[in-house]
């Protein structure tokens, strides 16, 4: 159990929504879902040779063929990791902010994205690997690695979300040091990290996808099952006490959770931006304060975004294609910076 009360006093964390906002969010949910088949769809049928609907299907389901190579050989296993990277992204920022209480936070505020960089430049460098699956898994270990760092450092059992977030600036500056130091230093690791630091889909194999899959389903039913939790933690610390909730194992779980998400779709994808900043705070928007909604949410609308830039960057720059992480990180600057400036307005 997650909050130690009896099932008297386990009543609902979030304020009652007005009926307009419960209709709004039941209704919203399956037509996220619908727009996210989509974009999926989108995915498999655009790119170098465009394809229709219907030979994206005959690709799918036959086992031989032209379409088949494309759709089944090229941009299946890109489409399902950009859903499953999408989704996790989505998740940690959502439950990052409701952690720190702060909306405008994002996977790279507590140093996890920086963790998983290091290691992998560490790897190129002193361990001299070479293939994506080699970056995995030290990848993951980076970000693993810092993620427990960040709650030694920001208290442990004391954590506040003041020191988390003290604590991940602090190691991500360091961190982002070291980087610099190394590829300056290897001319030859500067060159091999230089794609995977961008931020890609088009590097997914199914061996990358089956060596992260158990992170992700781990990750996002822990982060589900985190949700009546945060609902109470986000209301404050005496207000979430009085309603039963362990604060410093909710904090440990949501640290955990946050870090294998973004931990695994860091390594299977490089650092993308913005997905985990933008999509909560715009679900928030039009769900309320509920964790039980915006995560969920969160992790349809989040697979919308990350595949949408993926789709965009291969339109605009044909025959080429602009990687993912550049989309997002032009789309997430402006938007970033309303959110922002709206923010700041609203408490003037």
């Amino acid at each position: 159990m997650l909050v130690d009360s009896p099932p008297e006093q386990r009543a609902e964390t979030a304020p009652a929504p007005p009926p307009k906002r419960r209709v709004l969010r039941a209704v919203g949910l399956p037509v996220s879902a619908a727009v996210l088949v989509f974009i999926a769809l989108a995915s498999l049928a655009v790119g170098a040779k465009d394809l229709t609907l219907a030979q994206v299907w005959h690709g799918l389901f036959h086992d031989s063929g032209s379409y088949s190579d494309v759709v089944v050989g090229e941009r299946l296993s890109r489409t399902v990791l950009g859903l499953l990277a999408g989704a996790a992204l989505g998740l940690a920022g959502a439950v990052l902010q409701a952690l720190t209480r702060n909306p405008l936070a994002d996977p790279g505020l507590l140093g996890i994205n920086a963790g998983a960089s290091a290691a992998v430049v560490t790897a190129i460098t002193f361990f001299g690997v070479t293939s994506l699956t080699g970056y995995v898994w030290f990848a993951f270990a980076g970000a693993a690695g810092v993620g427990a760092l960040v709650w030694f450092l920001g208290g442990s059992r004391g954590a506040t979300p003041v020191r988390l977030v003290l604590a991940g600036t602090a190691i991500s500056a360091a961190l982002f040091g070291y980087l610099q130091a190394v590829m300056i230093m290897d001319d030859a690791a500067l060159g091999r990290m230089r794609f995977w630091t961008v931020g890609s889909l088009s590097s997914a194999t199914d061996d990358t996808i089956m060596e992260v899959l158990p992170f992700f389903v781990a990750g996002t039913i822990l982060a589900l099952a985190l949700s009546r939790p945060l609902n109470a933690m986000e209301m404050g610390d005496d207000t979430a006490k009085a309603l039963g909730a362990n604060l410093n194992r909710t904090r440990a779980l949501s640290m955990l959770a946050a870090t294998v998400l973004c931990g695994a779709a860091t390594a299977a994808c490089g650092p993308i931006v913005f997905v985990g900043l933008m999509v909560p705070h715009i679900v928030r928007s039009f769900t309320g304060p509920d964790m039980r909604w915006i995560l969920p949410y969160a992790a349809v609308l989040s697979p919308v975004l990350l595949l949408g830039a993926d789709v965009l960057g291969r339109i605009v720059a044909r025959p080429s294609e602009l990687q993912v992480g550049i989309v997002t990180a032009v789309l997430g600057g402006p938007v970033f910076i309303y959110l922002v400036r709206r923010r700041r307005t609203a408490q003037l």
